[in-house]
């Protein structure tokens, strides 16, 4: 799974290779601690214009669909499994035409040993974003009244597939990781073979792996209200 991520990029220099029309001027600083139900940069084709306008937003993590009666449910939906969007009702409209890219620098997992559980940090060798393929939901805030701006809120989720090689010894999920060549294909809201969209973006993500390095990090990073890069820096003693 993907429970905490970094960004330690922002803006053009994070998304320039996925050539966006639109920046928005409210994205998150850089964070090297996103958590659940905190905002984040993600990209989108929009649905409401022809050609789609490929824009980086401002989303909360953690999926709240348009029936949702208030934004708590998002809390448990960060995450979905890339094997059963198409059955979840959670997810499998946003699937059809709301998918999303999410821009990071790396992620956490927690190993669990005779130590206990022991932090990792995941990126990429040379450093540059990895792009996680998420889905995306606009949700209608009936508190709010019609003239205000915060009235509709973004979310979004990061799917998840089987771990493969040396990431399967650290934990048996992992992001679905999206290479620029398949990310117009996954963004693209007029695709009709969305199973077919998936399925590709699950075979080509284990040739992703090999492009990682594994660094054992501190434990600090387990206090969400820590966030700086000095969370992913190789922990002392480690080995």
């Amino acid at each position: 799974m993907c429970g905490r991520f970094v960004v330690a990029r922002a803006g053009e220099e994070l998304v320039s290779v996925l050539r966006a029309d639109v920046i928005a001027d409210d994205l998150p600083a850089p964070s090297f601690n996103i958590a659940p139900t905190d905002r984040a940069a993600i990209v989108l084709d929009s649905v409401k214009s022809e050609p789609p306008l490929r824009r980086v937003e401002a989303a909360r993590w953690g999926l709240v669909p348009g029936w949702a009666k208030d934004l708590s449910i998002g809390a448990r939906a960060f995450n979905a499994r890339a094997e059963e969007v198409e059955q979840k009702p959670m997810f499998r409209n946003a699937l059809v035409s709301r998918r999303a890219i999410v821009p990071s620098t790396g992620w956490y997992e927690w190993k669990t040993g005779p130590a206990g559980k022991v932090p990792h940090y995941l990126h990429a060798a040379d450093d540059a974003p990895i792009f996680l393929a998420g889905l995306y939901e606009w949700w209608r805030d009936p508190g709010r009244a019609d003239d205000d701006p915060a009235r509709w809120v973004l979310s979004f989720t990061i799917l998840t597939r089987s771990s493969v090689g040396a990431l399967a010894g650290i934990h048996d999920r992992m992001p679905l990781m999206v290479d620029a060549d398949h990310a117009d294909a996954w963004l693209d809201p007029s695709t009709e073979n969305v199973g077919d969209v998936l399925d590709a973006a699950m075979d080509a993500a284990p040739s992703m792996v090999h492009t990682l390095d594994d660094r054992v990090i501190g434990s600090a990073v387990g206090n969400v209200r820590n966030n700086g890069p000095e969370l992913i820096q190789p922990a002392p003693d480690a080995a």
